[in-house]
């Protein structure tokens, strides 16, 4: 189910769904090599169990939204782009993106130079962006590009083709960035959540790639939720069993295969052409179907579920939402340098 409802039992991370990252998503911009697109989406629109919606409120003013960069192959972050929200005034809320570099990368702070600072968060249809010198950001509702069918999966793998997320909303980050702030190589990317309690930061989600959470279970789902890649390698055996019990794969196998998924992160070269999994992910690929093959050891390599027709050919790329929530406008001052697209909702 892609990385959606990472939390116990079809839940959410400490049930909090503002917090819940479902998918992340790195390409060249369309008709510009000089730029590249970075998606991270969280809060899915439905709980699982029991069903129904979840808040309306886009992102967790309490929390903190990550992009995470590793430049030189070790598993620790050299670039962060990190992103606060205000609290909900009038149902509204508004962004602020900082950048942040070197050993400050890999910590747990909001800290960093802001680029991008008042943003408003779209709470409807119209797609309400904000310009920085070479940066464009969004935050707010769209529609889930994610395509699964999650009855099938849930059913033994037994596949009808019907996309569970056909109807489904997420609430969106997107972020385009020049590559010369990626520095122009092969990058490991992820993508993570974070709490404010107290005085401290407190990780509740990451992921880059999709699925990975179903390999665990209880407290290695926690640890490995809260743990950075740079220390993934203490789960290849926890992996691996999965991979022996749902593939059957010989033991010497599921181990290879399971290191193969460690350290969890997204490689992405912003000079190639973007397909998951070889190179970064695009909106249209099938990860649930690259997911399967490697669960079921090639016995299921797809579930009959197609890409979305909803997605956009320019910036931020993803549909308007499903559903839109009620709220009343609010008006939001921006900062220098700072242009918006759209009216209000």
């Amino acid at each position: 189910m892609s990385h959606h409802y990472s939390g116990p039992d079809f839940g959410f991370p400490r049930g909090d769904a503002r917090l819940d990252l479902t998918d992340l998503y790195a390409f060249p911009k369309p008709g510009d090599a000089r730029k590249s697109i970075l998606i991270m989406n969280v809060h899915p629109s439905a709980f699982v169990n029991p069903p129904g919606p979840t808040t309306t409120e886009p992102f967790a003013p309490e929390g903190l939204y990550e992009f995470k960069i590793d430049t030189d192959g070790d598993a620790v972050a050299d670039i962060a782009y990190r992103v606060r929200f205000s609290t909900s005034e009038g149902g509204g809320q508004t962004a602020t993106l900082r950048r942040v570099v070197g050993a400050q990368a890999a910590g747990m702070d909001d800290s960093g130079q802001i680029i991008v600072e008042g943003a408003p968060v779209s709470m409807g249809p119209e797609a309400r962006v904000a310009e920085s010198g070479e940066y464009r950001f969004f935050a707010g509702w769209r529609s889930d590009p994610f395509f699964f069918d999650v009855p099938g999966a849930k059913n033994d793998l037994q596949f009808t083709g019907e996309d569970f997320f056909a109807d489904k909303d997420v609430c969106s980050i997107v972020l385009e960035v020049p590559n010369s702030a990626l520095v122009p190589t092969r990058l490991g990317l992820w993508a993570r959540t974070l709490v404010g309690t107290g005085d401290r930061w407190v990780q509740v989600d990451r992921g880059a790639l999709p699925a990975q959470a179903v390999f665990l279970v209880g407290t290695e789902r926690d640890a490995y939720l809260a743990g950075e890649p740079g220390d993934d390698s203490r789960f290849v055996a926890v992996f691996a069993h999965a991979l022996e019990h749902a593939g059957r794969y010989a033991p010497d196998e599921a181990r290879r295969v399971a290191a193969t998924l460690l350290p969890e992160m997204m490689s992405y070269d912003p000079t190639r052409p973007a397909s998951f999994p070889a190179n970064g992910r695009t909106l249209t690929d099938d990860a649930g179907d690259a997911f399967l093959a490697i669960l079921t050891n090639g016995k299921v390599t797809e579930d009959g579920v197609e890409a979305h027709n909803d997605l956009l050919a320019e910036f931020p790329y993803l549909g308007p939402p499903h559903s839109v929530p009620r709220r009343v406008e609010t008006s939001y001052v921006t900062g220098v340098d700072l242009a918006v697209d759209g009216g209000p909702q």
